[in-house]
């Protein structure tokens, strides 16, 4: 009787199947804007198209995504400049980066400036967008960094560098970090923006995680350190709190990315007329280290 009500069950289980055929909605594709000003520097724009999140990814189909032909203008509220489309190879990869900067043959330029607000203004496909960013002042600084052997590590190659740092008393102290080694790129830390909530008017001694790659595979026990005889470059950039807002959301969620128990959070944006990513100013310090083999 008991393998008659076993096999009825499983009957009736199997019975009660049905294929569902799940039917995403297509998503409009969306402007997204990476802008960046930097004390000293011109401003640089990166524009693109955003992909349906499951939509396949490759060399070709992000190097088609660029958007080419804006009118790209920045302002510092005396003087506008458009900008130009410029593009660089992209590796051996046999494909091309394209981005807008100041004309170099043009005369009524300028660079980023401390305690200075710019506008910039998109116009693509009869389209506007608009966005607005400051480059605060120098306040938060780093005073020294030095290095020492990653203590509880066997692998006495690996080496942590930690650095002094004073903010200014007075809440509103955002700062974004990345490391450079060996005159490579500048990577940004895993976790890479910070407030002074709690070290608000202090000087503090913390570590400086090696700056990550997030298009390699990530070591989560490994990428925070550097090696003897590297060459360290750390940049440390006071911003604002648009900028801060959008790469802390834009962080939690590389990090929640696979995780089902993870809170969903909307990625801030300070561009208009519903495009994606940000224009952020930097008010940058690099300092160096030379670590001994």
């Amino acid at each position: 009787m008991k393998y008659l009500c076993a096999a009825f069950l499983l009957f009736l289980f199997s019975s009660c199947e049905k294929s569902i055929d799940i039917k995403l909605d297509e998503t409009k594709s969306q402007l997204v804007v990476e802008g960046t000003i930097e004390n000293d520097k011109a401003p640089v724009v990166i524009l693109s198209s955003s992909l349906d999140y499951f939509s396949e990814i490759s060399a070709e189909i992000l190097s088609n995504s660029y958007v080419h032909n804006a009118g790209v203008f920045v302002s510092d509220g005396n003087l506008t400049q458009q900008l130009k489309e410029y593009s660089v190879p992209a590796g051996t990869s046999g494909y091309m980066l394209y981005y807008y900067t100041i004309d170099s043959s043009a005369s009524n330029t300028f660079a980023g400036a401390f305690n200075t607000t710019y506008n910039l203004r998109i116009e693509v496909n009869n389209q506007v967008y608009t966005a607005q960013t400051s480059i605060p002042a120098l306040a938060k600084k780093v005073d020294s960094i030095w290095w020492k052997k990653a203590p509880d590590n066997p692998d006495t190659n690996k080496i942590v560098v930690e650095a002094r740092v004073s903010d200014p008393p007075g809440y509103g102290n955002y700062i974004r970090y990345f490391t450079s080694v060996n005159n490579g790129p500048f990577f940004p830390g895993l976790n890479s923006v910070f407030d002074d909530q709690i070290v608000d008017g202090t000087t503090y001694n913390v570590d400086v995680d090696k700056g990550v790659n997030r298009n390699d595979k990530i070591d989560i026990n490994d990428y925070p350190f550097f090696a003897k005889g590297d060459t360290v470059v750390v940049k440390f950039s006071n911003i604002d709190k648009a900028t801060f807002d959008f790469w802390r959301t834009m962080e939690y969620n590389y990090q929640s990315i696979g995780n089902p128990f993870s809170t969903p959070t909307k990625v801030t944006t300070n561009i208009s007329n519903n495009a994606l990513g940000y224009f952020g100013g930097y008010a940058t310090q690099y300092i160096s280290l030379t670590i001994p083999k």
